[in-house]
């Protein structure tokens, strides 16, 4: 990879998936990158070249870049020692499903502070996922009033929001579909194309409420899809067609394409349930009432349903085994953020079924949600339970014996459809 020839020096304020993974690969390309979080343990990983989160390949781009990477909690002596600093932090959702920007508003309060004694032009990049308008009406004047500055005039403001995968994060960042670039400036938007040129992707440059605009559009989209391609698939189902023979047909459309047309139990993660639930609060407080987005989430919420239906035609499972292949809400991950596997598993105690889980990465997080049921240690002693439900495609799924056994399939799985004594596709 060919790397540019103006590094910089960046902070980076949060350590979780979007600001690991990003200052990572800013290391990759030749900057200098100072981690900044409250969690020491996070740093001392960081710090050592070891990932605070699961991601693939973000272990070795530590290791490798270590010497242009410190950490810090720190923030103001991070600011004053670089000229840029991404704005990384959570946005969770609150209860009503709109978002929770404390971590936002705190960071912003201490980046202003910092910035009064500045001497050089420092700019604030946006990368947490925020509403339109968040930037200019909460992040800009709480940076004028604690720097006593000017944006756009002592300091530049902007957004650039992420599209990355967990699982293919590192992956995606070189391998980018588009860099999009909301700035009012251009020393801000002369800056973050030169940071972005050396992965010679289509570069968007817009305004900072569109910037922010273009990230809620683009996951809830792709909601959309999915929910589409599920309910499709339902009546494929009962009409006893395979819905991904259907869209494979439907996505050889150029209008359309084949991407995220994955018939299922629904989506989950740390992005499309709550970027779309926020779509919806957000909307609401503007007097739209967003029927399609509404709908969305009601039918993903509904999907995993169809798994315990699928099973009770085949057996009474109070006092039943059953066994759960997966748990992270995609293979790759130990993110159960939202996963399908918590509202399956909460179906079945109601049922009064036992329950024996596996996951290769995700035990461990999803433990804390569900302490009292039983974890493998393999694969395979799963298989020993009454039925068998396929909710994760981790790739050792595929090698595991199916043969004489019940299994609902979620994702798949081309043996278990090949050798199980019963099977049951969810939209197949």
């Amino acid at each position: 990879m060919k790397k540019m020839c103006i590094f910089m020096k960046i902070s980076i304020i949060g350590t979780g998936y979007v600001g690991a993974v990003t200052g990572a690969c800013l290391a990759e390309l030749g900057h200098d990158i100072i981690f900044v979080g409250r969690d020491t343990k996070k740093l001392d990983l960081i710090q050592s070249g070891k990932s605070p989160i699961y991601e693939p390949g973000l272990d070795q781009l530590l290791e490798k870049n270590i010497t242009r990477i410190s950490t810090t909690v720190d923030l103001p002596d991070a600011i004053q020692k670089t000229a840029l600093t991404f704005i990384c932090v959570g946005t969770p959702s609150n209860d009503d499903g709109s978002i929770d920007l404390d971590q936002v508003r705190a960071v912003s309060h201490m980046i202003g502070k910092s910035l009064a004694s500045a001497d050089v032009y420092h700019t604030i990049i946006v990368k947490s996922t925020v509403l339109p308008g968040t930037s200019e009406t909460l992040v800009i004047p709480i940076l004028e009033k604690e720097s006593g500055k000017k944006a756009f005039v002592d300091f530049g403001v902007a957004s650039n929001p992420e599209f990355l995968k967990e699982g293919t994060a590192v992956v995606d960042f070189f391998h980018s579909d588009r860099v999009v670039i909301g700035t009012n400036d251009v020393k801000s938007r002369t800056v973050l194309e030169e940071l972005y040129k050396p992965l010679n992707a289509p570069l968007y440059a817009t305004t900072i409420r569109t910037s922010e605009m273009i990230k809620y559009t683009s996951n809830a989209f792709l909601a959309t899809k999915i929910s589409f391609a599920n309910e499709i698939g339902n009546l494929c189902k009962k009409m006893g067609i395979d819905s991904y023979d259907v869209f494979r047909g439907v996505g050889l459309d150029s209008r359309i394409s084949p991407h995220f047309f994955r018939s299922g139990i629904g989506f989950g993660g740390s992005c499309f349930p709550k970027d779309v639930r926020a779509l919806i609060a957000h909307a609401r407080t503007l007097g739209v009432e967003p029927q399609i987005l509404t709908a969305v989430i009601e039918t993903n919420e509904d999907q995993p349903a169809k798994m315990i239906e699928l099973l009770k035609h085949h057996m009474d499972i109070t006092g039943k085994t059953i066994g759960i292949l997966g748990l992270a809400f995609k293979p790759d991950s130990d993110d159960v953020r939202e996963s399908r596997a918590i509202p399956i598993i909460e179906a079945l105690h109601k049922e009064g079924a036992k329950i024996i889980v596996y996951d290769p990465v995700a035990t461990n997080n999803f433990r804390h949600l569900f302490p009292d049921i039983s974890y493998a240690e393999k694969a395979k002693d799963v298989l020993n339970a009454d039925a068998v439900l396929i909710v994760t495609e981790w790739k050792e799924f595929e090698d595991l014996d199916y043969r004489g056994k019940t299994v609902i399939d979620e994702r798949r799985i081309g043996k278990a459809r090949k050798e199980s004594a019963v099977y049951e596709g969810v939209c197949w």
